[in-house]
């Protein structure tokens, strides 16, 4: 597995991330998240990330994850988030977080999901969520702290003028330069910051690939994540082009949420095997993705406040 740095952290992680969703955050599927976080381990994969969100009130992701944790903690970076927009909501969320991951410490902890104006404003009141970070981080609770996003990135450009972040984890796939894109400038911000940069959507699950099949049109409008921009047709990128697209970029890790140990052994193999690509080839898997690019950046289209 290759590694790469993370940022000025002085860690070095695996160009691919178990992230913590999909099989991670089911409910009562024990049977199938626990191994899947176990053989991730063993094939070298030794970024872990997951949220206080993931898998509803009962946060089935880090409790899965903490089965594992609680004999291999040493084995990997470990990074969750809060949601909260305040102090004390925040500083609730990471003690549960501490029972449910069986851990005293984060490796990372985030800023979840900041989108918006709205969102900075909040974050940064007085009692805001990013006091809770700042404490966290002076109190030895976690090692790093990092803000993450996936709607605009303007938002997460003002959190990194204001605050010296260590990390962040944005929205990377070969579709981004269609809409509101984080490579344009958010990226090289970050790079120009050395900050460690997570990717994720990278295979916007599952709809950038060519095996992915849209499903009914009913179940898309009742999903938490309708946006009023609807997927019609199957992705066009093989999943080693959506990979790779993004391992060539300037990140230190993708993640990617994994249904199946076969998922993520193909996933692990196209890490191992990766080379870097020629513009060319870039642009070309770029063109390919703008196809079907509104439904890869769905979570761009997303309502916010």
């Amino acid at each position: 597995m290759p590694l790469r740095n993370l940022g000025k952290t002085g860690h070095r992680v695996s160009l691919f991330g178990l992230g913590g969703q999909s099989a991670l955050e089911r409910p009562n599927n024990e049977a199938v998240a626990v191994p899947i976080v176990e053989r991730a381990l063993d094939l070298g994969v030794n970024y872990i990330d997951t949220s206080s969100i993931y898998g509803g009130p009962n946060r089935w992701s880090e409790r899965y994850i903490g089965q594992v944790m609680k004999r291999r903690r040493s084995e990997a970076f470990l990074a969750s988030k809060t949601k909260e927009r305040t102090r004390d909501g925040s500083m609730r969320m990471i003690e549960e977080s501490f029972k449910l991951l069986n851990t005293d410490q984060l490796d990372l902890w985030q800023l979840h999901d900041v989108g918006t104006m709205h969102d900075v404003d909040e974050i940064c009141a007085k009692g805001g969520a990013m006091e809770a970070l700042l404490q966290a981080k002076e109190q030895k609770l976690v090692r790093f702290i990092g803000v993450i996003g996936h709607h605009r990135p303007e938002a997460i450009m003002e959190m990194l003028r204001r605050f010296s972040f260590d990390a962040t984890l944005i929205a990377l796939n070969a579709a981004d330069t269609y809409h509101h894109s984080f490579m344009s400038e958010l990226l090289p911000m970050a790079v120009e910051k050395q900050l460690g940069i997570i990717a994720m959507k990278v295979v916007s699950r599952g709809r950038l690939l060519e095996s992915w099949t849209p499903p009914p049109m009913e179940r898309q409008k009742n999903s938490w994540e309708a946006t009023g921009t609807y997927a019609t047709r199957q992705g066009t990128l093989s999943l080693r082009e959506a990979l790779y697209y993004a391992f060539n970029l300037p990140i230190s890790t993708a993640i990617v949420g994994i249904d199946t140990i076969a998922q993520l052994e193909e996933n692990v193999r196209h890490a191992s095997e990766f080379t870097p690509l020629s513009e060319k080839q870039m642009l070309e898997i770029s063109g390919k993705a703008g196809l079907v690019a509104e439904q890869s950046l769905f979570f761009r289209y997303m309502q916010r406040a």
